[in-house]
């Protein structure tokens, strides 16, 4: 791909400081490229600038808007030690040995989990399943969790979404005669550990140039692997061997709810995903879409912001098997009773969470008052469960534009505090994170560029904060970009229509990597300004040109929602939006910011 879209030097529409405290950029495309796009954006100037401000070009266009597997599906083989796994588990299969699965408590490992245990169920086999506790065990696997599974009398253990860094686990399980064979994605340093084999992308070795997969999508990969390992051999269940195609609705799950860039095979997971999962087939996502109320399941939205969450819940505040067994059963009695203690448990997380956010956000800006160059959120409290400070991390994050880092500890929460972080473009928080744990400042720690973890014991916390200060001072640039709020062009409220709309969806998928675009309206009134639900604001916003219906998160308490309800004429930035209402679709603007003109 070409060169994404830079931005302009000066803001845009002379926004410096909006009420969200963005400075607006518009996107400065180039524009040979946009008229070379023209073609494959069939005519539209707006499209072919899109497309231009997201790298793409002629040559990747098509792969781009009608990404296939046909066409970007990698070659298992080159994955390092990806045959050599499939020969040892399908030798597992044959043979009628115990296996089972080793998956971390998030949505891709619950997503990676199903997908294994749907492939043995195909073979007439039952996969066991083990999801380690946030609290008591951590992530990853633990040398005692290796003894339990071999006391249990599993003759293999495959982790998913973990294990390639958990190298005290991985020796105990070779001294204890524990084959295990790890599906991993994550990033991983030094030499490799002893496992009966290791397929991770993102191990130094490996040259598939995968590396942007989410686990799920190498375990689909895998899945791949060991039906074309089967068809060498000449061997197959009695009805044939397994069509992996139905799972790729948990693929594409993992890799949306787990932030993996939709480029490559992953746009061709998610596309085709979607159209599965809008379905219905899988008996424990529509169990929880029917508990939930979210009706049809057909987007990014319903997975990553309304399916994610739920499945989230037990692994973040109860037990994390619960989304592992839903996303794996074809009960629909189970799946009911699975989806409602996970809709239950997100109500209690929600509730979790919004205590602590209102008080790290106290801390927050009484830290900021006292330092307004201080370069980094760090709030801590007791009773802070560690299963929700994460979310509250990335709140806080988006509201003040700095890296942010929340800590809980107490009774019945784990024998140290834990911390959870999240950054902005170009502050490496996770190494940060790593420096600090080296030095000693905190017991252990680290993580990648975009977000990190921290274990320490609550007297180090304020010489945590010191050191993170000092450290991110010299971030000052980088912190400053963080401000920008990139526009990619301007939209008349009586422009935004549903063939408008139809026309955009259709660059889609959108996410990581991807970047959903931002309009920007000027001139516009906001009129029938009205709270909704906690915090939210609905609003109507007009101007000579015709009106939209617009709907603003989480603002109706800041400044924000304090401008939308002045009755002035003001600049909104936001996303369009598809909404039925009344069984009449309209488009309304989901907003991201605003600011006087």
């Amino acid at each position: 791909m070409s060169q994404p879209a830079t931005v302009q030097a000066a803001p845009f529409l002379g926004v410096e400081r909006s009420a969200g405290g963005r400075r607006w950029r518009l996107a400065d495309v180039d524009e040979t490229m946009v008229r070379r796009l023209m073609p494959a954006a069939a005519g539209s100037d707006l499209v072919a600038r899109l497309l231009a401000g997201r790298g793409v070009t002629p040559e990747t266009a098509p792969s781009y808007l009608a990404p296939t597997l046909r066409d970007l599906f990698p070659d298992p083989s080159l994955f390092a030690d990806m045959d050599k796994a499939a020969g040892i588990i399908l030798d597992a299969i044959v043979a009628g040995k115990r296996v089972c699965v080793f998956a971390d408590y998030d949505v891709d490992g619950g997503t990676s989990s199903a997908i294994l245990a749907r492939y043995f169920r195909a073979w007439g086999r039952e996969l066991g399943l083990y999801v380690p506790d946030r609290l008591e065990e951590g992530y990853g696997p633990s040398p005692e969790a290796f003894r339990w599974l071999k006391a249990q009398g599993y003759d293999l253990v495959i982790t998913v979404d973990c294990g390639a860094a958990a190298v005290r686990a991985l020796d105990e399980a070779v001294s204890i005669d524990l084959p295990v064979v790890v599906l991993d994605h994550h990033l991983m340093s030094g030499h490799l550990p002893e496992t009966a084999a290791l397929v991770n992308p993102n191990r130094p070795d490996c040259t598939s140039g995968q590396g942007h997969l989410a686990a799920a999508g190498v375990v689909f990969v895998f899945a791949a692997a060991m039906n074309r390992l089967a068809r060498q051999r000449n061997i197959a269940p009695p009805a044939g061997l397994p069509d992996i195609l139905p799972y790729l609705d948990l693929c594409a799950l993992g890799t949306l709810c787990d932030m993996s860039p939709l480029t490559g095979v992953n746009r061709a997971f998610v596309r085709q995903g979607l159209t599965i999962m809008s379905r219905g087939e899988n008996v424990g996502l529509r169990a929880l879409a029917d508990v939930s109320g979210i009706g049809e399941i057909d987007s990014v939205y319903h997975a990553t912001f309304l399916l994610g969450p739920r499945l989230n819940a037990g692994g973040r505040v109860g037990d994390p098997w619960l989304a592992a067994k839903l996303l794996a059963t074809d009960d629909r009695g189970e799946a009911i009773a699975l989806a409602e203690r996970l809709h239950t448990l997100n109500d209690e997380r929600r509730a979790v969470e919004a205590a602590i956010q209102d008080e790290a956000t106290a801390q927050a800006e009484r830290a900021l008052a006292a330092n307004p160059d201080r370069g980094i959120i760090i709030a801590a409290g007791e009773g802070w469960h560690p299963g929700v400070i994460g979310i509250v991390a990335g709140r806080l994050k988006d509201r003040f534009h700095l890296p942010t880092i929340i800590i809980g500890w107490g009774e019945g929460l784990g024998p140290v505090a834990k911390g959870s972080g999240r950054s902005v473009t170009g502050v490496n928080l996770g190494d940060a994170i790593s420096a600090a744990a080296r030095e000693g400042i905190i017991l252990s720690g680290g993580g990648h560029a975009m977000a990190g973890g921290l274990s320490l014991e609550p007297h180090q916390i304020a010489a945590f904060d010191d050191w993170m200060v000092a450290h991110m001072a010299q971030f000052t640039a980088e912190r400053d970009a963080a401000l920008d709020l990139h526009i990619d062009a301007v939209l008349s409220p009586g422009s935004a229509t549903t063939d408008l709309y139809d026309l955009i969806a259709a660059l889609g998928p959108f996410g990581m990597g991807a970047p959903e675009p931002v309009f920007a309206m000027t001139d516009v009134m906001p009129t029938g300004v009205r709270r909704i639900g906690a915090n939210h604001l609905r609003f109507t916003a007009e101007n000579n040109t015709g009106r939209i219906e617009c709907i603003a998160w989480r603002v109706a308490d800041e400044p924000m929602g304090d401008l939308l309800r002045t009755g002035q004429r003001v600049g909104l930035a936001g996303r369009l939006k598809s909404d039925q209402w009344n069984g009449r679709r309209r488009v309304q603007l989901e907003i991201l910011d605003a600011a006087m003109l």
